[in-house]
């Protein structure tokens, strides 16, 4: 992370990505969200975001991921929702470099508009508190206020009642299908299990419970089941995270995960990873 300290002028700032480590829909609200029960975990890859302050109160894209539309870039709509909710007459140039598979369940676009608030409450020096941040963000999207809380964390309701845990030293191998899926549609799917029981306990085993969206999304995507019969072969535990396309397995060493990555199918793209004990802006706020 990079920090320009003429009145702080410029940042660079990290936006790690997510993988869920199980995650259940427990239920639907009469608004029509779904309630979820799930495990967040940040990782050690990410995005890199630039953000440079301007003096005419502008929110402009100074480059990046030029496919996102402007009205659905959340680093945007990020900024532009912090303006708004503090009267704040500074502006932003924002840059993206995009590491994280966009449409792959890993947070990319949520981790991106949580880390634009966390650098600009400080860079802006409107000082509101994390909650108030998190608050903003679930405005934004429902992952939003985990990225934004900082820790490892237990998450229910719609992704915003968040608790931290712990979590034993692991190394998670990624691989992402070369496709983008559509949330809304996995969560549309008619089959879609919406009715799992609550979680009663504090303390998760590895491999506890499962990705309640994976049966919908594979039938949609068989690339995913591919990916996964793929990392099966090194985990029995291997899942999808969030509402795909990605899925992961928790191995005991970087030398166990990278060989899973390498066996990944043509043309997938895989990686590995460390769980974050800490998102790296957690001092922000």
């Amino acid at each position: 992370m990079r920090v320009d300290n003429a009145a702080m002028r410029s940042l660079n700032v990290p936006a790690p990505a997510k993988v869920n480590l199980f995650l259940h829909v427990t239920g639907r609200r009469g608004d029509g969200r779904h309630l979820l029960e799930t495990l967040f975990v940040a990782l050690d890859f990410g995005d890199t975001i630039a953000l440079a302050r301007r003096d005419d109160g502008a929110i402009r894209r100074a480059g990046g991921w030029s496919d996102v539309p402007r009205e659905h870039d959340l680093a945007l709509r990020a900024a532009q929702a912090l303006k708004a909710a503090t009267g704040c007459r500074a502006g932003v140039d924002i840059s993206v470099i995009k590491r994280i598979p966009v449409g792959a369940g890993l947070g990319g676009g949520s981790s991106d508009a949580a880390s634009v608030l966390l650098a600009l409450n400080r860079m802006w020096e409107v000082n509101l508190t994390r909650t108030r941040l998190m608050e903003i963000g679930l405005g934004l999207g429902a992952d939003v206020p985990f990225f934004v809380f900082g820790d490892p964390a237990f998450a229910c309701g719609v992704g915003e009642i968040l608790r931290p845990v712990t979590l034993p030293p692991m190394w998670i191998a990624v691989i992402a299908p070369a496709i983008s899926v559509s949330t809304a549609t996995i969560f549309a799917a008619p089959e879609l299990t919406r009715d799992t029981p609550s979680a009663k306990m504090d303390v998760f085993s590895e491999g506890y419970g499962r990705n309640d969206l994976q049966a919908a999304a594979v039938a949609r995507y068989p690339e995913i089941g591919t990916a996964l019969a793929e990392l099966r072969k090194h985990s029995r535990h291997a899942r999808m995270t969030g509402s795909g396309s990605a899925v992961f397995a928790s191995f005991a060493s970087d030398e166990l995960a990278r060989s899973a990555v390498a066996a990944s199918p043509p043309g997938m793209r895989g990686f590995v990873a460390r769980p974050l004990s800490r998102h790296p802006l957690a001092g922000f706020a």
